[in-house]
């Protein structure tokens, strides 16, 4: 709901500039670019429990200062550029801390399916939300919304207070010491199976996971609809969110099989679904988008986390998380710019391209080093 207002606020502030909300998802997420990788360090060395609480908190006071600024009638643009770069700031810590936790709530053993379930939970959330913001925003505006995300804040404090502290699995903090972010950067590095997943997340998240900045524009720009339009339009790419976390959820291990496959498949279907025709075709094809965009993160997230030594998890992940969200600053702006001058369509048809060709290069980048250095043996004995 607080991101569906926030995009729809910010049109209405700068009457539609696809610009000024590539500009805000922009500074949302540039802390992570900044200090994402600190945000893992954070995570492996204090408590995690204690961590999210702060966060939350946090978050509800941001959400708070937006409503009233809006309900007074005294919000500008830049309030919410500001907001929304403290609502980064504090993501920057929470992300990798809430992706890790979940080890300590469930175990090694049963993470895969926690991750997908946890997507289900994140992605159910993302199928009422927006239709309820889309609602609210059209009969009340967009104050209300702000302060109702601001009061969900007490559910999620009280679920972490009442967490019985002896089930969980923490793992043990790691004290602190000199060179422990360049510790994580070098173990990355030397795993060649966490750069490719780095490397294909990279691309489809900075260029193909815009659908925030690109189903406003398609919504009130392409086919004219208000927002309780561009809620449905969240709402139909979150049901196929939900399916597909569900659908991962069966699966006990993931595999960088599976992660090329749907990064494809990603692309090819938000080619297509840039190109529909109408409206309730453009909905439509959401729904498959949605399925096969949440089976690749949900591989892309438990490769990574089962893969790595538990000390080194939450500087992986703050880096996963940089990589996964922290691109934002450097694809929202340029997609919104995109959406000015060619249109948005063209957006979301550059968006699959992008994550198309990407993931066919990283597959086929060994191929083509092998008959290259097969090459230079020839050559050598010759």
């Amino acid at each position: 709901m607080q991101r569906v207002a926030q995009d729809w606020l910010i049109l209405e502030l700068t009457r539609n500039s696809g610009t000024a909300l590539g500009i805000t998802t922009g500074l949302q997420f540039l802390p992570l670019l900044l200090f994402g990788l600190w945000g893992g360090v954070i995570a492996d060395r204090y408590p995690k429990r204690i961590v999210l609480m702060f966060t939350q908190v946090a978050m509800a006071v941001l959400a708070l200062i937006l409503g009233v600024l809006v309900i007074t009638g005294t919000a500008q643009v830049w309030h919410v550029y500001v907001l929304a770069f403290g609502l980064g700031l504090a993501t920057v810590v929470d992300n990798p801390t809430r992706q890790t936790f979940v080890v300590e709530m469930v175990g090694r053993g049963d993470l895969p399916n926690a991750i997908a379930l946890n997507g289900a939970s994140f992605n159910g959330a993302r199928v009422l939300g927006p239709a309820v913001a889309g609602l609210l925003i059209a009969s009340i505006g967009t104050g209300p919304v702000f302060l109702v995300n601001a009061a969900s804040f007490a559910a999620v404090l009280t679920g972490l207070l009442l967490m019985r502290t002896r089930d969980l699995l923490p793992t043990e903090p790691v004290a602190r010491a000199k060179g422990q972010l360049r510790e994580g950067l070098r173990y990355v590095r030397g795993r060649r199976d966490l750069v490719v997943v780095l490397v294909l997340v990279g691309f489809v998240a900075t260029f193909g996971m815009n659908f925030q900045l690109t189903t406003a524009l398609v919504a009130k720009e392409t086919f004219h609809q208000g927002a309780s339009s561009f809620g449905l339009a969240s709402t139909m790419l979150a049901v196929g969110a939900l399916a597909g976390a569900l659908l991962a959820a069966r699966r006990m291990k993931p595999s960088l099989k599976l992660l090329y496959v749907s990064a494809v498949a990603f692309g090819v279907l938000e080619i297509l679904t840039g190109l529909m025709p109408t409206y309730i075709s453009f909905l439509a094809l959401l729904v498959p988008t949605g399925i096969v965009l949440m089976t690749f993160t949900t591989a892309a997230n438990a490769t990574m986390q089962l893969s790595v030594s538990p000390e080194m998890r939450g500087r992986v992940m703050g880096l996963y998380m940089l990589v996964f969200l922290g691109t934002n600053p450097l694809g929202a702006p340029l997609i919104g710019w995109l959406s000015q001058v060619l249109g948005p369509r063209s957006s979301i048809v550059l968006g699959g391209v992008v994550a198309t060709v990407a993931t066919l290069a990283v597959v086929a980048l060994p191929a083509l080093v092998r008959v290259v250095r097969l090459r230079m043996l020839v050559a050598e004995e010759a």
